[in-house]
């Protein structure tokens, strides 16, 4: 356990690597010189596992109203995503209201993105076993049991260790950032 990852503790799992054509110590470097100039990043991503205003935010708001940080955790791999790098022009925190990405911030292939800032290295594990999913119709499901094949990102509160029949997996996390607010949006190329 560590100060990111203990009991009590609210991370959002997410498995990174080569994105939009893309690899990942290029992203990191772009990543971190947007933190730099806008004071913040937009981290891309796809799929429904961690639908912005269902998911992501909710998840968010619950720590953030006990004045506690949600971090994101990553997990390196090799992956083959090799989508187009179409930038995103807009985004919205309820899928209503479209506001302009600033110029500083460059979020390629994706469908939402969380709001980062503070992403740095981070040498840890995460016992998927010691999670629960946090939100949505699979609260309450062991984080091992719930991220596998397709479920490579998940909303996740970490608990004790339990002894029971559990498949205890651990992860390495590579990398770590903090989400603000409003944590996860969507994007637009329009």
């Amino acid at each position: 356990m560590s100060d990111i990852i203990h009991p009590g503790a609210g991370v959002l799992y997410m498995k990174v690597g080569t994105h939009a054509k893309e690899g990942l110590a290029e992203i990191i470097e772009r990543k971190r010189r947007e933190i730099d100039e806008a004071g913040f990043a937009m981290w891309g991503y796809g799929g429904s596992t961690c639908y912005p205003t269902s998911m992501v935010q909710p998840f968010a708001r619950s720590f953030a109203a006990k004045g506690q940080p949600i971090h994101l955790v990553m997990h390196k791999m090799n992956s083959r995503h090799y989508a187009e790098q179409v930038r995103a022009t807009k985004f919205s925190a309820d899928g209503t209201k479209w506001e302009t990405i600033p110029d500083a911030i460059n979020v390629l292939g994706s469908r939402y993105a969380l709001m980062i800032k503070n992403l740095r290295e981070h040498d840890d594990e995460l016992d998927l076993g010691a999670t629960k999913v946090a939100v949505g119709r699979n609260e309450g499901r062991v984080g091992s049991r719930y991220v596998q094949g397709q479920a490579d990102k998940a909303c996740l509160l970490v608990t004790e260790p339990e002894r029971s029949n559990v498949e205890h997996k651990k992860v390495k996390i590579d990398l770590v950032a903090e989400l603000i607010d409003p944590y996860a949006v969507f994007l637009s190329e329009q």
